[in-house]
């Protein structure tokens, strides 16, 4: 297998993805923006498949963020729609999962079935061995650092946390992805070259590589591509 010549050096333990392109990906092939997401849904789950049977220990992918609730309704429903079939799916097929699988973001914009469902793919898979895949879904940086930020006055509001004793690795506990290490990998595949509000604090330092593939072609191939990218780089981390 190709990802065996990845194997010399050091494998990013966690990786961020932003599945971007669904929409032209459908546009260039005449179908609806929908047809975009359902493929983009199946590169989801192979590229999950593949991080697991590599060794990545985390995986962070964005699905959904904050600004896409200004997509025309039909598109929010069918996106919304096809995370309902894949939290059906895991489901049918509960006692063959592997690995950890949480939602971050506020999920409480959600609708109420997929908020249960959610809890209880997360309840199942709590604890487990193996990956662990964050689905970032109505997900937004800036909100998500609010968010800690809320938290940690309401600590020191109820007498619980001094200000001073507030620092990087407190902020670190208060995040959604609290626990987890830093993302030393942040891959956007269809040529935009920007983060879109993206992991801001946990990829201070990351590793940014961009490609000129939509999401719905991404494959095992590309990722390998894009981690030997990866490991071409020097990490000094302010350093020298």
């Amino acid at each position: 297998m190709a990802w065996e010549n990845l194997q010399g050096n050091s494998l990013p333990r966690h990786i961020g993805i932003i599945m971007d392109g669904n929409g032209r990906w459908a546009k260039k092939r005449g179908l609806p923006r929908s047809a975009g997401h359902k493929q983009g849904a199946k590169a989801f789950r192979e590229i999950s498949a593949y991080c697991q049977e590599i060794g990545i220990a985390y995986l962070t992918v964005y699905a959904f963020s904050t600004e896409n609730w200004s997509r025309p309704q039909s598109e929010v429903d069918a996106i919304m729609d096809l995370l309902r079939d894949y939290l059906a799916e895991l489901e049918k097929h509960s006692g063959q999962e592997e690995g950890v699988l949480r939602f971050i973001g506020d999920k409480t914009q959600l609708a109420p079935d997929l908020q249960e469902k959610i809890r209880q793919v997360e309840q199942r898979t709590a604890g487990r061995s193996g990956i662990t895949v964050n689905i970032a879904l109505n997900y937004g940086g800036r909100s998500e650092i609010v968010a800690a930020m809320r938290k940690a006055a309401a600590l020191a509001a109820a007498g619980e946390l001094l200000p001073e004793a507030i620092d990087e690795a407190l902020v670190d506990t208060l995040l959604y992805t609290g626990g987890q290490p830093p993302v030393d990998l942040i891959i956007r595949p269809s040529g935009e070259q920007r983060l879109s509000n993206f992991l801001l604090w946990q990829g201070a330092y990351a590793e940014l590589v961009f490609m000129d593939v939509l999401w719905p072609d991404f494959t095992s191939r590309t990722l390998d591509e894009a981690i030997r990218e990866y490991q071409r780089r020097s990490r000094r981390f302010g350093g020298i």
